[in-house]
């Protein structure tokens, strides 16, 4: 009987050790933070120069790549443009959400601007490998109960709102069966 209480309380922590890590998820979701990260860079440099947050060009610029690539990684065109889709939009989310915060305050928070064309974009093309085998290492080994786990890991990931909605959006077509 005295051993109950004790059995109980290592079941349940077993229990919750094998469970809430999500180690497949943890590199992509690593990747599209990667990016996310550079939204706030790219926001950066349309706030300095008055340019608009959608850009429909390099938009269809970077669809057109990643469909081209797709085959390259085992991934079709569709689930890669759909993956990468997801990526702008989320990148969307973020750069809306700063310059709405800058609008209020009247001024971005200091920060060194970098050059969109020079700077940015090559590091965002460079993300679009690493997003590509991530995803089509995921996408090779599917999750039980996917939806669960990536709500789950997504909880864990951001703390701050505009990020998890940011990631909630990126992350909107990874448990769609393929």
């Amino acid at each position: 009987m005295r051993l109950m209480p004790f059995l109980l309380c290592f079941i349940v922590t077993l229990l919750g050790c094998s469970s809430p890590s999500q180690p497949e998820l943890k590199p992509l979701l690593a990747a599209i933070g990667q990016r996310l990260d550079l939204a706030y860079s790219v926001a950066v440099h349309k706030w300095d120069n008055g340019l608009p947050v959608e850009a429909p060009a390099r938009e269809r610029e970077v669809l057109q790549q990643v469909q081209a690539a797709a085959h390259d990684y085992g991934l079709t065109r569709e689930r890669a443009a759909a993956f990468f889709a997801d990526q702008i939009e989320a990148n969307k989310i973020v750069q809306y959400g700063l310059i709405d915060r800058w609008t209020a305050l009247g001024q971005r928070p200091p920060q060194h601007a970098q050059d969109l064309a020079k700077e940015l974009r090559p590091r965002l093309d460079m993300l679009q490998a690493r997003l590509l085998f991530e995803l089509a290492d995921l996408d090779r080994k599917p999750l039980h109960d996917c939806p669960r786990q990536l709500t789950d890991a997504l909880a864990r990931y951001a703390s701050d709102p505009l990020r998890h909605t940011a990631l909630v959006r990126a992350t909107a077509q990874l448990c769609v069966e393929r």
